[in-house]
């Protein structure tokens, strides 16, 4: 045990909260070394990797909180979670081979299916 003079117990503190993130950093440090990427893995590699994950899912998260609020709904769901996806630009180009399992496709119409529009005044007069 590690003690100092005044006999208090020094409290361990989390790689986490050090690094003020709410990700685990020891687990993905953990996955790291043993995923077998490479011989060594140092603590900013876990770190860092931790906190694009963390703003990832952030991103992600209030984008289909945006998504699920216009469709009048309280939970997120996995189509508001395509949805956010597929309509930001980055999003869309880092997961675009990714499926998500419910979430639907974007809502599109091809323009030669939608009906053609008359011009106003243009009226057949039977009466000739």
């Amino acid at each position: 045990m590690s003690s100092k003079k005044d006999g208090h117990k020094k409290v361990p503190v989390s790689r986490s909260s050090k690094a003020g993130l709410t990700f685990p950093v020891a687990r993905i440090h953990r996955n790291l070394r043993k995923g077998g990427y490479c011989e060594r893995v140092g603590t900013g590699a876990a770190i860092y990797l931790t906190a694009v994950l963390e703003y990832l899912t952030a991103e992600i998260l209030e984008l289909a909180g945006n998504a699920a609020r216009d469709n009048k709904k309280g939970r997120i769901l996995p189509r508001h979670i395509q949805l956010a996806i597929r309509n930001d630009e980055e999003l869309n180009r880092l997961l675009q081979n990714t499926t998500i399992s419910d979430g639907g496709v974007l809502p599109n119409i091809h323009a030669i299916l939608l009906p053609k529009k008359t011009v106003k005044g243009t009226r057949r007069d039977d009466d000739e």
